[in-house]
């Protein structure tokens, strides 16, 4: 956190002396101070009224229900799974470790909603099939994880004053996780299989009442990794691929973009996806290559549905 917003935040503190806020942040043994802060949340969840709670439900961006029919997002899952045919299915829980994003990736812990038994709400599903994927490569070091999930995601940070937009939200992922091999071979068919197989998740859905013209594929590369970004571009079919260079730090050398003209008539970056070092971190390895995407499942049912899905 900078300087600036350290001192933004500094009323937190207000009325807790520095040695009992240096306890409570790094001194206390995590038991002890979970056991703490459960006591204090009972303590304060008996002191609500009924009225409180419903107006909560009411007023919190939080806890308001999606704006999506639930068969929609079911169908629409089932779509994009039938795609994903090459990648193993997961179905993850609510709740990831506590820093499972900000210990590997360059976020911070206040965009994510943390809980008080050391744990977090799972804001993206792809570091959490990180670690699942580090698990599996430390018992078998030569195999490849592919794995697929869709998941209601939470984070904490200002949401974007933007039809379709929410705290929480639907996202379709996947991943692939292996050792490299000679001259980037492994990297280059990961993204690959995930830009040819996002792509195929949009023909599909234009069968059952989505539209996704004026497709575009953005590959952004660092100056070190612009060729094996050509090598991808010549494995892709389909639609206009565009070049630019990548200046977010938070992929590594390699990011791929997937835009569609919505309903409401404007491009939208629908899919995202890149190559990351947190497997490296992980497993200590660097030479563990880990691909990630994600489509924003719920944002495509908001604005890219043409007509009512078929039954």
């Amino acid at each position: 956190m900078s300087t600036d917003k350290a001192a933004d935040r500094a009323w937190i503190a207000t009325g807790i002396d520095a040695i009992a806020l240096a306890s409570l942040a790094k001194r206390m043994p995590a038991s002890e101070l979970w056991s703490l802060l459960l006591a204090v949340v009972e303590q304060r969840a008996a002191a609500r009224s009924p009225s409180t709670v419903q107006h909560q439900w009411e007023s919190d961006r939080f806890v308001a229900p999606s704006y999506i029919d639930q068969r929609t997002l079911l169908e629409l899952d089932c779509q994009l799974f039938a795609a994903a045919q090459a990648f193993e299915s997961v179905e993850l829980s609510p709740l990831a470790p506590l820093g499972a994003c900000s210990t590997i990736a360059l976020t911070t812990q206040n965009r994510v909603v943390s809980t008080v038994r050391g744990t977090e709400v799972v804001s993206d599903p792809t570091n959490v099939l990180a670690l699942e994927s580090a698990r599996r490569l430390r018992k078998d070091p030569a195999v490849t994880v592919r794995l697929a999930t869709s998941h209601r995601c939470v984070r904490a940070q200002q949401v974007p004053d933007r039809p379709g937009f929410a705290a929480h939200f639907r996202m379709f992922c996947m991943t692939t996780a292996g050792h490299e091999i000679k001259d980037q071979g492994f990297l280059i068919e990961a993204m690959s299989e995930h830009i040819r197989t996002h792509l195929a998740a949009l023909d599909r859905l234009e069968g059952y009442g989505y539209r996704f013209p004026d497709r575009i594929v953005k590959l952004l590369s660092t100056p070190a990794c612009a060729s094996v970004a050509q090598r991808i571009a010549n494995r892709l079919p389909g639609p206009a691929i565009v070049h630019e260079s990548l200046t977010h730090e938070y992929y590594h050398g390699l990011r791929f973009m997937i835009q569609a003209g919505s309903t409401h008539g404007e491009a939208i970056p629908l899919i995202d996806g890149g190559a990351f070092d947190w497997l490296a971190k992980l497993a200590s390895n660097r030479k563990f290559v880990f691909v990630a995407s994600a489509i924003g499942s719920q944002l495509a049912a908001y604005l890219f549905r043409d007509r009512p899905l078929v039954a």
